[in-house]
Formats: structure tokens, sequence, C-alpha cells
């Protein structure tokens, strides 16, 4: 018995629509209920909120699309401004039959110039006798556009005497757009989450034909085990399961369990996907990345300590700076010769280490260094030459006022100011990372 039924559309259109939306009928069913026939005049302007991967924008374009009712679909971060946004709803419009590319490019500097031509290209386009949408995806946006632009949209239908529905996307609620003056109260309609069970049924239909669809409902079942209670966002759901399910197949494929033997299939699985655990909606590394590491086996490095990128933006000559700074304060004065001088001679670290050099770095915290030894530094571990500036003084002043770095003393001493550098290991190895740097080669602790 299909869920969605209405007497303007096609039976079978309305079958292929619910199998593409799943877990989506009751608001679909809603929305075909206010489109109501063709012809007929729908409600002025929807307003569809809901967390992100709700299913707003997926849903609203198969909806469009697959009943093919005439519309155009704006996203409002890439149109920023409203003379960009209004250019594009009349390009999309006059090529919305054909699908073709507008040959000269529409001009429309006001709203009063928007309207005219938005009237005339519905009658250029044969499209008076039926309801067009325009939907108006992270609407959000609008709030930033002029002040008059977002009640326009939601009386587009009583502004142009036409037969136009405007549905606004948002992950906001509605309490939040409205003008202080008023304006056009719009339908309002939620997208809720998807439960655990709706994630089941939408991740299981993804399943390889190689397999079975029970052998891949497992597998889901496990990945949402893990991973629910911290990540609800179906599209990264997806990209994990993709991302881990060769390693989920290892035994079957080597011959060691069957389909039906969830025991091992789980311990071999589980330590991959803690380790995924660490890595969701980071992206610090590509998926080609991520595979190879798994086949290698082991501890990546790249996935020690990816709390650290919760780090701020660096200017490229901070991010030295504070890997300088570093290792100013965690290795002896007495190594810099063997770390930054090319020709320092061998050096045998049983010999050159004295009897309390022999405490980790680490453990005893970092110690102060003076300005002129993390510049020596600083020009050792750049490629190219650094002069030093005011810009670099900047810099400095500037990871101070950051609380990366901590001035020691007073600034009037005789011999210049002594800093030390507050961050943690994990952290400036993020940091290294960005500018490809090895900074474990170059600590004293991990010789």
């Amino acid at each position: 018995m299909p869920n969605l039924e209405h007497p303007a559309y096609p039976a079978a259109d309305l079958l292929h629509l619910e199998g593409l939306v799943p877990c989506r009928e009751s608001q679909v069913s809603t929305l075909l209920s206010l489109f109501g026939e063709r012809q007929q005049f729908s409600f002025p302007s929807i307003f569809i909120y809901g967390h992100t991967s709700s299913g707003k924008t997926y849903v609203m374009k198969t909806l469009l699309t697959t009943l093919q009712l005439p519309h155009v679909f704006v996203n409002c971060v890439e149109y920023f401004t409203s003379r960009l946004l209004l250019e594009e709803i009349l390009s999309q419009l006059q090529s919305c039959p054909s699908g073709t590319e507008q040959a000269s490019p529409v001009r429309c500097d006001t709203l009063n110039d928007f309207v005219r031509l938005f009237k005339q290209a519905l009658a250029s386009q044969e499209l008076q006798d039926q309801t067009f949408y325009i939907v108006l995806d992270r609407a959000e946006q609008l709030r930033e556009m002029e002040a008059n632009i977002l009640p326009a949209f939601l009386r587009l239908q009583e502004l142009t005497d036409r037969n136009v529905t405007v549905i606004l996307l948002s992950e906001i609620v509605w309490e939040l757009f409205r003008p202080n003056m008023g304006c056009f109260e719009p339908f309002t309609m939620y997208f809720p989450d998807y439960s655990i069970g709706h994630l089941q049924k939408i991740l299981s239909q993804n399943h390889p034909p190689e397999y079975s669809a029970d052998f891949y409902a497992a597998y889901i079942n496990i990945l949402l085990g893990v991973f629910y209670m911290v990540c609800r966002d179906l599209k990264e759901l997806r990209h994990l399961a993709a991302l881990n399910f060769a390693k989920y197949c290892e035994p079957v494929v080597r011959g060691e369990a069957n389909e039906r033997d969830t025991r091992k299939l789980w311990k071999n699985i589980e330590p991959h996907l803690k380790k995924a655990m660490q890595t969701v909606y980071l992206r610090e590394i590509s998926s080609s990345q991520w595979e190879r590491l798994q086949h290698d086996g082991g501890e990546p490095g790249q996935l020690k300590g990816l709390s650290a990128h919760t780090h701020v933006e660096l200017p490229y000559y901070s991010k030295f700076l504070l890997i300088a700074a570093y290792l100013a304060s965690y290795n002896p004065v007495r190594t810099d010769k063997r770390f930054f001088l090319k020709h320092h001679g061998k050096i045998r670290k049983t010999n050159f280490m004295k009897k309390h050099e022999k405490t980790s770095n680490h453990l005893l915290g970092p110690k102060p260094f003076p300005l002129d030894r993390l510049l020596a530094i600083l020009y050792s571990i750049v490629d190219n030459r650094v002069a030093p500036t005011a810009n670099i003084f900047s810099q400095i002043t500037s990871l101070v006022t950051l609380q990366l770095l901590s001035m020691v003393g007073q600034n009037d001493q005789l011999d210049g100011p002594r800093y030390k550098c507050t961050v943690s290991l994990d952290f400036i190895r993020a940091i290294a990372r960005t500018v490809n740097f090895d900074i474990i080669k170059y600590l004293y602790d991990f010789l």
C-alpha cells in the first residue's frame, strides 16, 4: 500500500518518489497537499527548517524534479547579494523548460525590475497556467541582505499577481527570521532529525551487489552502534560506512569467517572504527590516505592528537616561529649545533647526554629561551631567507597575545626578552603538518 497518494499526479511517479525519499513520506505528503494541482494557486510562501543533513534540500529537489514541476533552485550562500540572487532566479527561469544556458545575462538592479522581468519571463515561457516554485536554500543568508528582500519574497505572489510559491530552506527557526516591522507569515514546516532506525534503513539501501543485504545491514548496525552518539549527520555516516566497509569484509575475503560470523567481524573492525572516531568531521586526511594507512596497519602518526586541530589559523611565518619556539623550549641549548648546523660532525647521544639530562625534557616542562636563539632556529628551519623585519617581531607579539608563547621575566632586562612555548606536543604536530615539517626529527627526546 503506497504512502503517497494524490489525484493530481500519476501513481507511478508517486511510487517512484516514495522510493527516493525513505523516512520522509509524512513531510512529502504534507507538501503535496500544500502544492495541490498544477493549475491551482498554492500557499504564497513555505518555510522549511531543520538541522543539517535532515533531508530538506534533497527532498525538495527530488520532489520537484520527479513530478516535473517548474522551479528554480538557488543557494543563497553562492549568490550572496540581492542583485546576484535576483539575476540568478531570472536566468534560471528563462532557461527553465529547455534547461539551456541563457545567451545574454539578465541585469536586475531593484525589486521593481525583478517583478517586471519575472512576469515577462513567466509569459514568455508559457508558465502562467501552473504554479511556479522558487526554492531558496540556506535562506538564513537573506537576513544579511537589504531589509526589503525577505518581505518581498514572502508575498511575491501578491506583488506579481502570478501563481508562484517561494520555499525557504533553513537550519534556524522562523522566529529568528521575522523582521521587527512585521511581514507576511509563511507556512512553517519542521524536518526532524533522522532516528537511528531511519538511518539504519537509509544506509542499508547502499549495499554493494556482491554482498547480501543482511550482511551490509549488520555492518550498518555495528557502525551506528559506535558513531550514533557522536554523529547523526547522514552524509558523514555514509562517508564512514563507505570508508570502513572494506576492512569489515577482510575476514570474509580471506576465508577466515562467513557473512553470519558477527563476532569475528566485529573483533576485526572494532579497533579501526575507534580510530575513525577521531576523524569524524575533520577530514584531516583523504579517503585514499586513510585506506592506505588501514592497509599498512599500525598506529598512523597522522591520526594522533587530532583534537589539536582546534588551533587558530596562523600566518605562514607565525607557524614556523611557534615551531622554533617549541624546539627552543624542549631541546637543550647544546643540541642546537647537532640539529641545525650542517657540518656538526658525528655526535653520539650516549656520550653527549649528561646525567641530569636523562629525564625527558617533556616531563620537566618548557624552559625559557632568549629571542636571539628563537630567531636563529627560525632561520635554520625555514627554506627561504627571512629578514628580521618588524613583521617578524610583531608576529612574536601576536603569539604572546594568543597565549601560545609566554614572556618570562621583565621587559627591561639587559639581555633582552625571554620566552616559553606553552602549547602541547599534539598541538605543535598539527601545526607542523600544515607546513610539511617533521618536528619529531628535531626533538632531542625522540632521538
